[in-house]
């Protein structure tokens, strides 16, 4: 799966996103269009799918913590920077793939809208376990739910804004600091 993005997102930094075709990244990734609609679904799959697609409630489960949902996704967001921001001397070569695919996320229209589509989903998983362990009414924990993931979302977006100045997690942290003061209220 990382090779096709790979690959992707070389065509799309040399040609741009709409010229380059499912074929074309398929050519260079030396697998058959076939395959990646099958794990990426669209063009816009190719960007915004990432290893946290495939987590199911369960897996939610393990790493929220719907008391603190806030402090948790910031522990989450550490975690998944951390192999990038601590290589040492040996560089990670896959350490830019978030900004180079972050970036498509604030300039194209049709992969914003496929991120926001795949925040929803992820925002459904997160309701019931707000639900049950927060104390909130399902009302809030949906309310509570979309403000996490699409708080996230434009934490990503000051951060693509600001050009990488700090870590996600500061972002993350920052942004959310609201959210996280009216939870613990």
């Amino acid at each position: 799966m990382r090779t096709i993005q790979e690959r992707a997102l070389d065509l799309f930094d040399e040609r741009g996103f709409a010229p380059v075709k499912i074929e074309d990244v398929a050519e260079a990734a030396g697998v058959s269009p076939s395959s990646i609609y099958r794990y990426f679904g669209t063009k816009e799959g190719l960007i915004v799918a990432d290893e946290f697609d495939t987590w199911g409630q369960e897996t939610i489960e393990t790493v929220l913590d719907g008391r603190d949902p806030v402090g948790s996704l910031i522990e989450a967001v550490v975690a998944y920077e951390a192999p990038r921001t601590s290589a040492g001397d040996s560089v990670n070569p896959s350490a830019d793939i978030p900004w180079r695919r972050i970036r498509y996320f604030f300039t194209e229209p049709s992969v914003r809208l496929a991120a926001q589509a795949s925040l929803d989903r992820a925002s459904q998983l997160i309701v019931p376990i707000l639900a049950s362990s927060a104390a909130l009414s399902p009302t809030q924990a949906r309310v509570a739910a979309n403000s996490l993931a699409f708080g996230y979302f434009a934490c990503l977006e000051q951060w693509y804004l600001d050009d990488r100045a700090r870590p996600i997690a500061w972002y993350v942290e920052e942004g959310l600091r609201p959210l996280r003061e009216l939870s613990q209220k």
